[in-house]
């Protein structure tokens, strides 16, 4: 069985979020734990995301918000080999974050680049950390099924999500799809082979 890595955001998934359910549901779950949740550095938390895929030896991600641009930024990196899928729930738009959160976050710019493994976008209507026009730009450069949940807000605590099952079903969902995929060959290797 392959195991999920759940990445959260800025401040971590605390109490009583979905994530944090999803660790006690999911037998096969694992948080991957950052130094410092409260003020991001990508090139810190992307040594964890590679540390914990490496040890896994592949995984599906259930990432939410910030998480979700350390899942996209993987999308040239050697470690995106090991992912067999990602479900990114309300991921956030870093100019916005800086904003409402001036001096917290490090993490360099939007990610742009066709993620190499299958990926389903959560998102919602009135999320003030994206907007829905953003979540769709970023979702199809991400080559990513996007799905717009409705008045869903930014998909925590604060917006009435704690154990969220249907959750469950859309991760299910992309975890079929993933089974009648082909490998993955990155144009690297192509060209390697060529």
């Amino acid at each position: 069985m392959s195991r999920v890595l759940i990445l959260p955001g800025l401040f971590g998934s605390g109490e009583g979020h979905w994530q944090r359910y999803w660790l006690q549901d999911q037998p096969d779950g694992q948080v991957v734990d950052q130094d410092d949740w409260d003020h991001p550095n990508l090139r810190d938390w992307m040594e964890k995301l590679e540390a914990a895929l490496e040890e896994a030896g592949d995984a599906y991600i259930v990432a939410h918000s910030l998480g979700c641009l350390l899942a996209a930024q993987l999308a040239s990196r050697p470690a995106a080999r090991r992912v067999k899928g990602a479900l990114l729930v309300a991921p956030c738009d870093l100019p916005a974050t800086e904003t409402l959160h001036a001096g917290q976050v490090s993490f360099g710019t939007m990610p742009t680049e066709t993620l190499p493994f299958p990926s389903m976008t959560i998102g919602s209507l009135n999320d003030i950390y994206m907007t829905l026009d953003r979540l769709t730009m970023f979702g199809r450069l991400w080559n990513s099924e996007i799905r717009n949940i409705g008045l869903a807000g930014h998909i925590n605590v604060a917006s009435g999500f704690g154990r969220w099952p249907s959750g469950y079903v859309l991760l299910d969902t992309l975890k079929a799809r993933c089974r009648h995929r082909r490998p993955y060959v990155s144009a690297s290797a192509t060209a390697a082979t060529a």
